[in-house]
C-alpha cells in the first residue's frame, strides 16, 4: 500500500517537474504547431503524463474544441471570438467597395446577362471566357457600378493559395490576429467576388469548392463558420475555358480541376465588340482625352476588324484587341502623331507582324501615308 503511494507520488512529481516549455517543445516536435486531442493523448502516453496536466499547460493555445495552435494565444482567440475583425488602420467594413461608373463604357457582349445575374442577388456563379483585351473584367465592374453593388476583385496567379483567398493570421502591433481574406469579406458583405484570370491558378484554389456551392466556409484555424450573406456571388474571368492553351498564346494558363469548373453553372463566351460598338467606345475614349478625330477612330476600328477576321481565318497568329486600339488613341493624345502612336503600340509584335500591321493601316486610311524613314527614326 505504501509502495503504491510512493509510485503515485513520484508520478505526480514527474508531472509537476515537466515545465510548460518542455510540454510546448515536445508537442511541437512531434505534431507541429497545430494538433488535436488525439495527438495530446499520444504525447501523454509517450511521456507517462496525465492528459489534464498537459492541457492545463497549453490552455492558452486552445483554438477550438479538442484543437490547439501553438502560434495563437487564448488572448487572440478571445479577441477573435468577440470582435472577429482584423484590427487595421481602416477597417474594411467601413470602406465603400462599389466601383465608380466609367463614362467611356459601352455595354456589349455578356454585359446584360452578367448584370441580370448580379441584380437577381441569387447565388449563381458565372465563368466568362474570351481573348485578351475584350472587356471581360471591365464589364463586370461596370455592371456592379450600375447596380450599386460592392465588388471585390482578386487577381489570380500560380502562387494564389488559401491564405491569400480565405485569410490567415497576421502580426499587427506585436500581436498575432486573424485577418479576413477577400473571399470572407465578400461572403460577409454579400458582395460580388471577381476571380480575375482564374486559369492562371494552381490546384491550391480548390479551397473554394464549398464556397462555389453556396454553402459558406468553415474557418478551421479559428473554429468559425461563415455563411454567405444575400447577394454574394462569384464571377470568374479567363482567356481559356480552364483547359490550358494549346496554341501557346496564353502561356502560364493551367488545366483547372473538372470538379471545380463544374461548379460554374454558366459560361459566357465574350467576343470583341462589333465595329459599330467599338467605334462608339473609341469615340468616348477620344472625347475623354480631348482628341477630336472621328475619322481616326473609324479607321482604327476598320483596321482592327480586318486583322481579327484574318486571325480567325488562320491567316495570322496575332490580333489587335480593343484595349490596344485604346492604347493607340492614348498615345496619339500624347505624341500628336498617328504613325508614331500606331508604331509604338505595335512594337510588341515580331518584326514581320509589326510591318504587315503598319502597311495594312496605310491601305485602310487614305489620309495616312506610312513613312519608313520616320519609322526608322523611331527605332534608332
Amino acid at each position: 500500500m505504501v509502495y503504491n503511494k510512493v509510485i503515485e507520488t513520484n508520478h505526480i512529481m514527474f508531472e509537476l517537474k515537466m515545465t510548460e516549455d518542455q510540454v510546448f517543445d515536445g508537442l511541437k516536435k512531434n505534431f507541429g504547431k497545430e494538433f488535436t486531442a488525439a495527438d495530446v493523448r499520444a504525447f501523454c502516453a509517450m511521456n507517462d503524463i496525465g492528459y489534464s496536466t498537459v492541457t492545463k499547460k497549453i490552455k492558452q493555445y486552445k483554438v477550438g474544441k479538442g484543437k490547439w495552435n501553438l502560434e495563437v494565444t487564448q488572448k487572440v482567440v478571445d479577441k477573435i471570438e468577440n470582435s472577429y475583425s482584423a484590427p487595421s488602420v481602416e477597417p474594411v467594413k467601413q470602406r465603400n467597395l462599389v466601383p465608380d461608373r466609367d463614362d467611356i463604357f459601352v455595354p456589349f457582349g455578356s454585359f446584360a446577362d452578367v448584370k441580370n445575374i448580379i441584380k437577381s442577388k441569387l447565388f449563381y456563379p458565372a465563368f466568362i471566357t474570351g481573348l485578351s483585351g475584350n472587356g471581360k473584367t471591365f464589364s463586370v465592374e461596370q455592371a456592379c457600378a450600375t447596380l450599386g453593388r460592392e465588388l471585390i476583385r482578386v487577381n489570380i496567379t500560380i502562387e494564389t493559395d488559401e491564405d491569400d483567398l480565405i485569410g490567415g493570421f497576421r502580426l499587427v502591433n506585436g500581436e498575432t490576429v486573424w485577418h479576413n481574406g477577400p473571399v470572407i469579406e465578400a461572403l460577409e458583405r454579400g458582395a460580388v467576388l471577381l476571380l480575375d484570370e482564374i486559369d492562371l491558378a494552381s490546384n491550391k484554389i480548390l479551397c473554394l469548392q464549398s464556397i462555389l456551392e453556396g454553402n459558406g466556409v468553415f474557418l478551421k484555424k479559428i473554429g468559425k463558420f461563415i455563411k454567405p450573406s444575400r447577394g454574394f456571388n462569384v464571377i470568374a474571368t479567363a482567356n481559356t475555358k480552364g483547359k490550358g492553351s494549346d496554341d501557346g498564346r496564353f502561356i502560364g494558363t493551367n488545366v483547372l480541376n473538372e470538379a471545380f469548373l463544374e461548379r460554374f453553372p454558366v459560361t459566357f463566351e465574350q467576343d470583341y465588340p462589333s465595329p459599330a460598338i467599338e467605334t462608339k467606345i473609341l469615340g468616348r475614349v477620344a472625347s475623354s482625352l480631348g482628341v477630336d478625330d472621328d475619322n481616326f477612330c473609324k479607321r482604327l476600328v476598320d483596321w482592327g476588324d480586318i486583322i481579327r477576321k484574318t486571325f480567325y481565318d488562320g491567316g495570322i497568329e496575332e490580333i489587335i484587341s480593343t484595349r490596344r486600339l485604346v492604347h493607340i488613341l492614348r498615345a496619339y493624345s500624347i505624341f500628336k502623331n498617328k504613325q508614331k502612336s500606331i508604331q509604338v503600340c505595335v512594337n510588341r509584335f515580331d518584326d514581320e507582324t509589326k510591318q504587315s500591321f503598319l502597311e495594312l493601316y496605310d491601305k485602310v486610311d487614305a489620309e495616312f501615308e506610312f513613312d519608313k524613314a520616320e519609322e526608322s527614326a523611331y527605332n534608332d
